[in-house]
């Protein structure tokens, strides 16, 4: 295992890599790496001949200016709507631009083959598909699925932020997805995401902030089970006292 620290050190390293016609995989991390992180890259070594781990915070994902300084701003704008104007980008404005600013950077520096990418964060992967396709990168996205703690809880570096009684308090999150999907079979859009929403909001400590059951492409919601191939359920939930804002999704089709 090589660590890389500079720019100028890396793109020598990917052009010798390259220049043996080897096949690269790309994992992009913001740190606080956990089992989920740990799949994706298991998952790429075990289909690539070279695998490259990224550890970068970007600033310009933060609301918040001040919790980190930006050294070198990018004022380069991204905009797929209406990708990245709901759920998400709707309540964290700027969010995805700064996303899709480093990601593009990474693939630039990198220029992986392939990268990977967990679906807990389901709509980043939309918006960078759309990105990819946008700047015509010959990369391909590889989506894998959730990891969960043998709970069901699914794996965040804001897991941590929990106490032991919050955390039990968090597990109705996915119970109840996971409960939905049998509930959906004889029920409409509009009564499983009723049922999902008003579940967990009656769970002291869980306040639901949305649940949208969209389009798997598009992110649109979706009034039948049959407007759509690939139909997602996506929630973010604040669980605890602090709150921790904790997000997960279900597949429904």
């Amino acid at each position: 295992m090589k660590i890389i620290s500079s720019v100028k050190e890396l793109e020598a390293c990917v052009a010798h890599e390259r220049s043996q016609n080897k096949v690269i995989g790309l994992v992009p991390t913001m740190g606080a790496l956990h089992e989920g992180h740990a799949s994706l890259v298991k998952r790429s070594v075990a289909e690539n001949d070279v695998t490259i781990v990224s550890v970068f915070v970007n600033p310009t994902q933060f609301n918040d200016k001040n919790d980190l300084k930006y050294p070198e701003p990018d004022t380069r704008c991204f905009s797929y709507p209406p990708i990245d104007t709901v759920m998400e980008g709707e309540r964290r404005p700027g969010h995805f631009n700064g996303v899709c600013q480093i990601v593009s950077k990474l693939f630039y520096m990198t220029q992986p083959d392939v990268a990977y990418f967990g679906e807990k964060d389901f709509q980043q992967v939309a918006v960078i598909r759309a990105m990819v396709a946008d700047l015509k990168l010959p990369i391909k996205l590889v989506a894998c699925p959730i990891v969960r703690e043998e709970s069901g809880l699914a794996m965040s570096s804001r897991n941590t932020l929990l106490t032991s009684e919050e955390r039990i308090t968090a597990l109705n999150i996915s119970r109840c997805l996971f409960e939905s999907l049998e509930y959906a079979k004889s029920h409409t859009v509009c009564e499983t995401q009723k049922k999902v929403v008003d579940e967990l909001n009656a769970i002291e400590g869980l306040d639901v902030e949305y649940y949208h059951i969209v389009n798997g492409i598009t992110l649109q919601e979706v009034a039948s089970w049959d407007e759509a191939e690939e139909v997602v359920g996506c929630i973010p939930v604040f669980c605890g006292a602090r709150p921790v804002r904790l997000i997960d999704n279900i597949r429904y089709k």
